[in-house]
């Protein structure tokens, strides 16, 4: 095959082809390994050199489905609990096609006033479902890490104007360090969002009262009253390993009291406040100077697809606008330019699934959602203290528990290899698929429930796998 121009009659066959697949793929997530190492050598057939001539259309979209069908991990099902990572709801994923389909040019008002002003309408259903303000501005990011970086870009802009510098223009030069203050819980993706800002990863000055990582606000309040300047707080909505929560009202009277900025990192977190029940661990995160969250977690809409919410919207626009594109345009509040607001130029318009689960389901359904897995995280926590071979490690969190194998007569050290071996063993195994973390200095398991099909039956899978392999290898 040669030009694309000579297979544009193949287009609807192509979507045809994934059609077909998707319904008995989906119908089988509930059935299947989540991870079978079996299928890896599909994953040669994928390798050789760059075709000379092609495939053509159907043949390439065919191999395609059958390797990826069979090979991919499939975390969109009911028992991928290794990180927090949710699947996509049937609405999130047709309309993600739709995104594909219509292929649109979301980062500026003139290529797509439909893309621009969906962007607009979620961000808007957005901050009314976490209940944060409808004056603060936001943006659509790729992931957390990039609506960290946004709401930390915008920190530090606030933080060098203090200085009387415009780090947009003239950068980091002559400046002091910044002074970045958080709990124990502070994630690697807010560190990750200072290295690239040219602050440094380990700006970060952590103030913990134990070795979970609890804040000291104590501590915290004695380093701002010596700092004497500027500083940026770090709050942490949802910690990865037992689902904790920094005491996010309290940094905030911190952030007042000081003269502080205050970042509120709720990749999953955030999600809290959608439930009467849960919304005290987010307590205060309407007083937040910038807000970071994650769509392709408890929101269940497809990678990539991220937020970040400003109070004040102009220091997106000051830290991410390019003004010497004399070809781009200036937007306004009517017509906006969301390549102006965050890091992205070339954006894909990730606001269509966003839109369609919020359409498709309303406060209500994402709430039930949120109380049935903060549910099934208790019903979790039940059976590992039910059972005599586990051992909690924390309390169950809001939708993560923490916990490891037990074997009675062994010391740490051999528990802590038991669970290592273990970890690895269950993500071969493949029927539910969890990894290990470090907690409190042991090796532990710590499934994250967000996955809007995972039921009472996949919690029982978990347990039962777990205790089956670790009895074995406690054996070996």
């Amino acid at each position: 095959m040669g030009d694309p121009l000579e297979e544009r009659d193949s287009t609807a066959g192509a979507l045809r082809l994934v059609a077909d697949a998707a319904g008995p793929y989906l119908a089988s997530l509930g059935d299947r390994l989540v991870h079978d190492p079996a299928t890896a050598p599909l994953l040669d057939e994928l390798d050789g050199p760059l075709p000379e001539l092609g495939d053509g259309t159907l043949p390439s979209v065919r191999e395609l489905l059958r390797i990826g069908t069979e090979a991919a991990t499939h975390s969109s099902g009911p028992r991928f609990f290794h990180y927090v990572v949710g699947g996509s709801t049937p609405a999130a994923q047709a309309a993600d096609w739709v995104t594909s389909l219509l292929d649109q040019v979301a980062g500026l008002w003139p290529t797509s006033p439909f893309a621009a002003r969906v962007e607009t309408v979620v961000l808007g259903w957005l901050k009314d479902l976490f209940g944060l303000p409808a004056s603060y501005g936001g943006v659509l990011t790729p992931s957390a890490t990039l609506a960290n970086l946004t709401g930390l870009a915008a920190a530090r802009h606030w933080w060098a104007e203090q200085h009387g510098v415009d780090v947009s223009a003239d950068g980091l030069l002559g400046l002091p360090r910044l002074p970045v203050l958080s709990s124990g819980y502070v994630h690697p993706s807010s560190r990750k969002a200072l290295q690239i800002l040219g602050c440094g990863r380990d700006t970060v000055r952590v103030f913990a009262r134990d070795d979970a990582g609890r804040v000291d606000l104590a501590a915290m309040e004695a380093d701002l009253a010596a700092t004497g300047g500027p500083a940026v707080i770090i709050a942490n909505a949802g910690e990865v390993n037992a689902g904790d929560f920094d005491p996010v009202a309290e940094l905030a009277d911190l952030a007042e009291k000081y003269g502080a900025w205050l970042h509120v990192d709720g990749a999953f977190g955030l999600f809290a406040a959608v439930s009467p029940k849960t919304a005290h661990l987010v307590r205060g995160v309407e007083r937040a100077d910038s807000v970071a969250a994650d769509g392709h977690k408890w929101l269940n809409v497809p990678y990539e697809s991220g937020f970040a919410f400003l109070r004040e919207p102009r220091r997106m626009a000051q830290s991410f606008a390019m003004p010497d594109a004399a070809y781009l345009p200036v937007g306004d509040e009517a017509r906006i330019n969301y390549n102006s607001l965050g890091p992205e130029s070339s954006r894909r318009a990730r606001s269509l699934p966003i839109w369609a689960t919020l359409r498709a389901y309303g406060r209500d359904g994402h709430r039930a959602m949120i109380e049935r897995h903060h549910e099934l995280a208790q019903l979790l926590g039940r059976l590992v203290d039910e059972a005599p071979d586990l051992e909690p490690l924390a309390p169950p969190g809001l939708n993560v528990v923490c916990f490891r194998y037990h074997h009675e007569g062994f010391g740490d050290d051999r528990l802590d290899e038991l669970n290592r071996r273990l970890g690895v063993e269950l993500l071969e195994d493949g029927r539910v698929y969890a990894g290990t973390t470090v907690y409190r200095g042991r090796v532990a398991l710590r499934p994250a429930i967000v996955n809007w099909r995972t039921g009472e039956a996949d919690i029982a899978l978990l347990v039962s796998v777990v205790r089956e392999i670790g009895a074995r290898l406690a054996r070996e």
